[in-house]
């Protein structure tokens, strides 16, 4: 059989929305269609958020069909001037097409959901039908989608109300590309309900075939929702609720922050029972928080800390941590951010930098304000808090660090950290001496600890734990750690455990991806139970940084960190659609870490606030899957396997050869 030829013909350009039925994991959840169902309420509350419309219904049909109305202005139907289409046409089956990227005086919406750009035309890629209805001038045009594709162009009629006006999208998310075929009713209801609360005088109706209509309209907001979670329970003090928006006067004085950006919140604590959070960009749900998430824990946390200084408060002995605080939390938050920028597609978790700043303006002088209103209710949530500090001490472990003891030794090259809370404390494992003095300055001494890895480790796939163990690098991995290596039937003993985090943390280029690769093999084959208790993470340091000069009083000079090419891409399309004058930012490409500052490696990689982790998991439900692909790419007798797996998979995945 002659071997196919490398020549531009190998070359493909997908078109249209293609790239998302080849490879639906880069643009949604596959687990099931409820973010396919997100983008078109997303939309929807946009335009709530703009102020046009005051009712918005979701539908479940038992064909497994979704339908989204509003009572908004109409997606425009009229001919887009550049791609001579009707614009509901481009809207729904081009990527990157929307009505939403620009961010000047006379944008049509000032706040939104992301500027990713795929939005329902993923929606539509991934539907085998979809139809869009638009009441608009007094007319009703309607049109129809399959599979992605044009199916029924655009008709315009009149309207029999010729007031009415709104959009109505019906989608079939095609079950080829979901695990499960049904979006679960709970998450859709805690969506819609949630859209409710989070903007007050809206109401939310979600409506299934053959039941009745549940409607929202929470005229308090999140004071209303807060009494409805509780369920009765009773709160250790008064809800603490409030909001604060920046406008031009405030925000001209402070660099980053746009006018109308902010936030809302309420939060209050409880004794016992459960807690919950839910966290909001732009009543986006933002289910793994983020940078104003963050930003809102310490403004709060640091408000507290300044009230029990001024009091005289601070228990002898116990020093407070944050968690220690929000343990017994109950909290929503809804944050407004004119440049959103998110991690995934999904946009589940805010990356955006300057959100971290912005939500500490908002609430830290507030919540300082409201204690020192509420003396005695303040004096009982730090009751509380030093009730669970008290219990976090107990639970703590100790460890014996000198030598000639019973216990192991430590590896000689650990720069430990302070704390022997092992729950906060974190380890980074560095690649190479140069990035680990960088990490060892920027570091956070009191809880992340940094163990410098001389070049590759060993590939320990197929190794028994005797070879394991004789391998200097990573019998010093284990030791730090406190777990010895183990297989997936084994129950280990872990309560030596030194740290909560263990971050894997290489350059991110070519050797760094093959160390990160060798070190991944050594956890899931021979620690399989950190893994699956969810104590291991992989840094995303990365890969470009941009300079931007200033442009005015009302925008100073800026740097932003990129991940990859298409971060960079999104970056630069960004400060173009900000009319920056082209080619005035300086772009640099990382070496590695250690070509990093202390200060760049702690903001970009190293900070809880800022950084970006990816949590490794393990199913133990497809231990066999995980094994079996780790043996095919690690195994050095499975060269013929990769040679195949990569003529198969080599469309679809990135590799060094």
């Amino acid at each position: 059989m002659a071997k196919p030829i490398y020549d531009a013909s190998a070359i493909q350009a997908l078109k249209g929305l293609e790239p998302v039925r080849r490879m639906p994991g880069m643009y949604t959840h596959t687990i099931h269609p409820l973010h396919v169902v997100q983008e078109a309420i997303d939309n929807a509350v946009d335009e709530a958020l703009a102020g046009f419309g005051k009712r918005i219904t979701v539908s479940v049909f038992k064909d497994g069909s979704y339908q989204v109305e509003d009572e908004g202005r109409g997606v425009p139907v009229d001919m887009h001037p550049v791609e001579k289409k009707p614009a509901v046409e481009v809207a729904f089956t081009m990527l990157h097409a929307g009505g939403k990227f620009s961010r000047s005086g006379d944008a049509v919406y000032q706040m939104s959901g992301g500027l990713h750009g795929v939005g329902v035309a993923v929606s539509n890629a991934l539907s085998t039908r979809c139809e869009v209805t638009v009441y608009r001038n007094g007319r009703k045009h309607t049109i129809a989608f399959a599979d992605g594709e044009l199916k029924q162009k655009l008709k315009s009629e009149k309207s029999k109300d010729s007031r009415r006006t709104g959009t109505v999208v019906r989608l079939w998310p095609d079950a080829k590309y979901f695990d499960s075929p049904n979006v679960p009713p709970a998450e859709l209801e805690h969506l819609v309900r949630s859209k409710a609360y989070l903007l007050p005088g809206l109401a939310t109706v979600l409506r299934a075939e053959g039941r009745e209509d549940r409607v929202w309209k929470y005229e308090r907001g999140m004071a209303q929702y807060f009494e409805f979670m509780l369920a009765g329970r009773e709160l250790v003090a008064p809800l603490f609720a409030g909001e604060k928006y920046f406008d031009e006067r405030s925000a001209a004085d402070l660099a980053d922050i746009e006018a109308g950006e902010g936030a809302a919140w309420a939060i209050g604590w409880v004794a016992d029972g459960e807690v919950f959070a839910d966290s909001h960009v732009n009543l986006i749900p933002t289910r793994s928080g983020g940078t104003h998430e963050a930003g809102f824990r310490n403004g709060v946390f640091d408000a507290l800390v300044k009230f029990m200084e001024t009091r005289s408060l601070t228990p002898k002995g116990v020093k407070l941590i944050a968690d220690d605080l929000w343990g017994r939390a109950c909290f929503t938050l809804s944050a407004r951010i004119v440049r959103t920028q998110f991690h995934g597609q999904t946009k589940e978790k805010l990356t955006t930098r300057h959100a971290s700043k912005l939500l500490q303006l908002c609430v830290n002088d507030a919540f300082e304000l409201w204690l020192n209103q509420h003396p005695d209710e303040g004096r009982r949530i730090v009751d509380l808090a030093i009730e669970q500090a008290m219990a976090r001490l107990a639970r703590g472990k100790k460890f014996e660090r000198k030598k000639g003891s019973g216990v192991a030794t430590l590896p000689g090259k650990l720069v430990d950290c302070a704390s022997d809370d092992t729950l906060r404390n974190e380890l980074f494992l560095v690649e190479g001496d140069s990035a680990g003095g960088s990490a060892k300055e920027a570091r956070n001494k009191e809880t992340q600890a940094v163990l410098p890895l001389r070049g590759k480790v060993l590939n320990t796939m197929s190794k028994d734990a005797r070879t394991v163990l004789a391998n200097k690098e990573l019998q010093a991995i284990a030791t730090a750690i406190g777990v010895d290596p183990h297989g997936p039937e084994d129950q280990p003993d872990l309560s030596g455990l030194r740290y909560g985090k263990v971050v894997v943390m290489t350059d991110a280029d070519v050797d760094g991806g093959h160390i990160q690769a060798l070190l991944l093999t050594f956890f899931f084959m021979h620690a399989p139970r950190l893994v699956e208790f969810g104590r291991l993470y992989v840094a995303q340091p990365p890969l470009y940084k941009v300079e931007v000069p200033g442009q005015g009083k009302s925008r100073p000079s800026r740097r932003l960190y990129c991940l990859d090419e298409d971060e960079l891409e999104e970056a630069l399309g960004a400060l173009r659609k900000e009319k920056v004058k082209e080619g005035s930012w300086e772009i640099s490409r990382f070496k590695g870490l250690g070509e990093m500052s202390p200060e760049q490696l702690w903001e970009t990689t190293m900070n809880p606030d800022t950084r970006r982790l990816v949590r490794m998991q393990l199913d133990p439900s497809r231990l066999a899957k995980v094994r079996a692909a780790f043996e095919l790419l690690m195994d050095s007798g499975e060269a013929e396997g990769r040679r195949n797996w990569m003529r198969d998979h080599w469309k679809t995945v990135e590799a060094d050869v």
